[in-house]
């Protein structure tokens, strides 16, 4: 029992390893890039965290509780997915294409036009105020009672901003979770060790992600908009990082790794 928690605890800390990976790091460095928020940051990181948990531990799980082989060129696709995400993600973030998809489908930047409500937070609480524009001095109504969805944590976010980074987890989930679950298997042979190994893995890498999120919005959330020339540097630095580091992957999957020849080599790593 004492070894088996200590094999647990060591997969929680090598979780958070996990999400120090190059690849995790440039890609949530993308989504952060505006946020000012440590908060909203950290929330971030734990989206990113639980995508990736779900796919890792659904198909780590069906690897070793069923034996599912997957094939080469499956394998290759999985991986080549996350260059072509890291691509998208550089794109996005050096066109303003994300600045423009944020403000659009955020809570926080309804469309405004004449008569239209302003989304608020007081503490905890986020509620409307009807409010239009005048030559008299902005004048505010009467007050609507936000949706359920909006309150709380996710609120704060946005549901564009809660998509985002589960989605990007989910895929890095997909390419990792070949090679965390073999690895497990050569380590746990008692199949509800290994998937419970597989859920304590996903932790270490939610919290993980969570640290190095938050810490990237740390000198942003102190200087504020003093050092705007600074943030635009980060964006445009991570777009750039996100879009080269993509094509790199992409180029070594499908050529190296022989995707798109007719014999694909594939070692899960």
């Amino acid at each position: 029992m004492t070894s088996g928690l200590a094999i647990l605890t060591i997969g929680f800390f090598l979780g958070m390893r996990h999400a120090t990976d190059p690849d995790h790091v440039i890609a949530v460095s993308t989504i952060v890039s505006r946020e000012r928020s440590i908060a909203k940051a950290g929330l971030i990181g734990i989206l990113w965290g639980c995508g990736h948990t779900l796919t890792i531990v659904a198909v780590g799980a069906a690897i070793i509780l069923f034996g599912l082989a997957i094939p080469a060129r499956a394998g290759l696709t999985m991986e080549f997915s996350v260059g072509l995400m890291l691509i998208l993600l550089g794109v996005l973030n050096l066109t303003g294409a994300m600045k423009w998809i944020s403000e659009k489908f955020s809570p926080a930047h309804p469309r405004a036009t004449e008569e239209h409500a302003h989304l608020h937070q007081h503490g905890s609480h986020v509620h409307f105020h009807w409010h239009s524009h005048a030559p008299a001095p902005d004048h505010h109504g009467n007050r609507l009672a936000a949706p359920n969805w909006l309150r709380g944590p996710f609120g704060r976010l946005g549901l564009f901003h809660v998509l985002r980074p589960l989605f990007v987890g989910i895929v890095h989930g997909l390419a990792g979770s070949a090679a965390v679950a073999l690895l497990v298997l050569s380590t746990i042979r008692d199949p509800p060790w290994a998937v419970l190994y597989l859920l304590i893995f996903g932790l270490g890498t939610v919290a993980g992600m969570m640290l190095i999120t938050a810490a990237l919005a740390l000198p942003f959330s102190f200087s504020g908009y003093k050092f705007a020339w600074l943030n635009r540097g980060f964006v445009i630095g991570s777009g750039l990082l996100s879009l080269s580091f993509g094509l790199f992957v992409c180029y070594q999957i499908g050529f190296v790794g022989g995707l798109f020849t007719g014999h694909p080599h594939w070692t899960p790593s």
